[in-house]
């Protein structure tokens, strides 16, 4: 039985993209089994399996949500493995998909205070699921019922906060008075995210070093010509790396864990 409480939103975020119909059928779910829920898509264009990705824009989403939204978010390789299924409560938020790590960077900002694993077969769309679609026959059932009411216990069986898969974010490293950071997200623009906060750069002058490149440091992108390279705090509050109507990621061949070197002048 639901319980009667006021209809929290889900935000959907996926490798699905929008060419096939993955998306519209978990909505479909949603809706069947209550169409007044709010759906908002944070994004269906995370590439394909990258955890990593996901993880970066579930943790600079979540801040910006009501409270007691539930994240729906499915980047799923082991899908149909003994990786378990959960749903995870947080202060601000609840938390649905996949426990391989994906909600790590969300629960290092707004710690778990409960976690069930999503044994309770009364909650998924059928019993016989298909081994490929969680996000059909499992995650977005879940997802549904937890935003009409239905209380996290309800789901599955309990699980230990300390056991939920952890990906935690590799910290920038002081050598000889600069920054070795890493880039952990790579845009659509081609913008490389680095690991590096605002804080560690505040009220200084700096520049990248990349390849034996260096990038100057500006507040803007058009602090430089069309084409040229800056290097800036990004509106996420960590310091990227862009190219003024260009593609940064295209000019330097960088990818996720790649390493850049900040110094200070």
């Amino acid at each position: 039985m639901m319980k009667q409480s006021k209809i929290k939103a889900i935000a959907l975020l996926t490798d699905f993209g929008l060419e096939d119909g993955y998306v519209g059928i978990m909505k479909g779910v949603i809706a069947t089994i209550n169409p007044n829920i709010p759906m908002i898509d944070l994004t269906h264009h995370i590439p394909s399996q990258q955890i990593w990705a996901a993880r970066f824009c579930l943790m600079n989403a979540y801040p910006y949500f009501p409270k007691d939204t539930v994240f729906l978010a499915v980047v799923d390789p082991g899908v149909g493995s003994q990786r378990r299924s959960v749903a995870i409560e947080c202060s601000q938020g609840y938390l649905v998909g996949p426990d391989n790590s994906l909600f790590s960077g969300i629960l290092e900002q707004d710690p778990a205070k409960k976690a069930v694993s999503l044994t309770n077969t009364d909650y998924w769309r059928v019993r016989d699921v298909s081994l490929t679609f969680h996000g059909r026959d499992i995650f977005a059932p879940v997802a549904a019922y937890l935003a009409s009411g239905v209380p996290l216990e309800a789901l599955g069986e309990a699980i230990s906060i300390d056991s939920l898969i952890d990906l935690p974010l590799e910290s920038p490293q002081i050598i000889n008075k600069n920054i070795q950071g890493s880039i952990q997200y790579i845009d659509h623009f081609g913008n490389l995210i680095t690991n590096v906060l605002a804080h560690h750069v505040k009220d200084k002058n700096w520049s990248i070093i990349i390849n034996n490149q260096k990038i100057e440091s500006g507040l803007t992108y058009s602090d430089v010509g069309l084409g040229e390279m800056i290097t800036l705090i990004g509106s996420h509050g960590w310091i990227e790396i862009a190219i003024n109507g260009g593609n940064a990621q295209e000019k330097l061949q960088l990818q996720w864990g790649d390493k850049i070197t900040i110094i200070f002048e």
